[in-house]
């Protein structure tokens, strides 16, 4: 069974482990920041809600000095990279745990690496960049993730999930702004010029903001106000009104609806549905707070195929966001009438 190292959020760790466990996966490690696993053989890195990197077949690599651990990553990167013909830029990164010192000793660790690798394979080296590769792809590079101060784990194929941090704007009514942006390049989607987006419980104005700044149209559906670049803005039209009673006109369909709430997850999760089985809506990008939930069934409740959000969907990703707080981001795409009915949650 292929061996896999996860990353994710530190406290975190418990939730991923039992994700990965109903997905098939053994899970003889979680500690902080990060979760190993073994998967059925034969099967690439499933797509996880909480997990923000998987690294396939790593190694483990202990030392005492910077110059130790760097000699060894370097030896493993003249390994991986045997086989495998570079004509372009490849991706590395060292990244850490929550341990004390851990981001300053990478640092160290990598700038000697840099040496000793151009001194073996000095053409190899000279092409690699800490530019982020494409997300929800398997990637060949480097990946080097710190769990100790002596010890890290290292794999020359990794994949990015895409949550990241996010460029706060002057205008943003408030930090859900962030969330919308981050879940943009999950869904590697985002409202287009003249689109119509419904947002349901806007108040502040963050997701509508969002939007808006792209110049789609919006319809701002809260009895509380406008703040920031949402107040006032001519393409955002506010309706004091409840969320969930909240319906399009007759024949009214928008190309987004947006949604996030301080309400209990499956009461949005129902309003959502009701969207979708009437056709209101072709994409959506919904926020569940999980706080007084089990935040793995919940993950369970939305994929669903006969229950869940996932029956009426082509597309469909769930993920923990860089911008969240015990709350999942999930975003889709509404299956057309007649399209396979399959869920494509794996990347395209």
């Amino acid at each position: 069974m292929p061996k896999m190292l996860h990353i994710c959020k530190p406290g975190n760790e418990t939730f991923l482990g039992r994700e990965l466990e109903l997905l098939g996966h053994t899970v003889p490690l979680r500690d902080a920041g990060f979760v190993i696993s073994s998967g059925p053989s034969g099967h690439p890195a499933p797509e996880l809600c909480f997990a923000s990197a998987t690294l396939l077949d790593p190694a483990e690599i202990e030392a005492s000095s910077v110059n130790a651990l760097a000699g060894a990553i370097a030896d493993f990167t003249v390994v991986a990279f045997k086989d495998f013909r570079v004509s372009k830029p490849w991706p590395f990164f060292f990244d850490t745990g929550p341990g004390e010192g851990l981001p300053g000793r990478a640092r160290s660790v990598e700038a000697e690496w840099r040496k000793r690798l151009a001194a073996k394979i000095s053409r190899v080296a000279r092409l690699a960049t800490e530019e982020l590769p494409q997300a929800m792809v398997e990637a060949r590079g480097l990946y080097v993730f710190f769990t100790g101060f002596n010890r890290l784990h290292t794999a020359g194929r990794f994949v990015l999930w895409g949550q990241h941090r996010m460029r706060d704007d002057s205008l943003a009514p408030s930090r859900s702004y962030l969330k919308a942006e981050e879940a943009y390049g999950i869904f590697g989607l985002e409202p287009g010029s003249g689109e119509l987006v419904v947002d349901l419980g806007a108040a502040p104005g963050g997701w509508t903001y969002s939007a808006a700044r792209r110049g789609a149209r919006v319809i701002a559906v809260d009895n509380g106000p406008l703040k920031g670049g949402a107040l006032n803005n001519p393409l955002v039209q506010h309706l004091r009104e409840d969320a969930f009673a909240y319906t399009p006109r007759a024949g009214g369909k928008a190309d987004w609806l947006f949604c996030d709430m301080i309400e209990n997850p499956y009461r949005v999760m129902e309003l959502v549905q009701r969207w979708l089985a009437h056709g209101w809506c072709r994409r959506f990008v919904v926020n569940l707070k999980y706080g007084h939930v089990d935040p793995v069934a919940l993950i369970e409740k939305v994929r669903n195929p006969r229950t869940g959000l996932g029956r009426h969907c082509s597309t469909l990703r769930i993920r923990a966001l860089h911008h969240n707080r015990e709350e999942i981001t999930v975003v889709g795409e509404v299956r057309v009438r007649g399209q396979e009915s399959g869920i494509r949650s794996q990347a395209r």
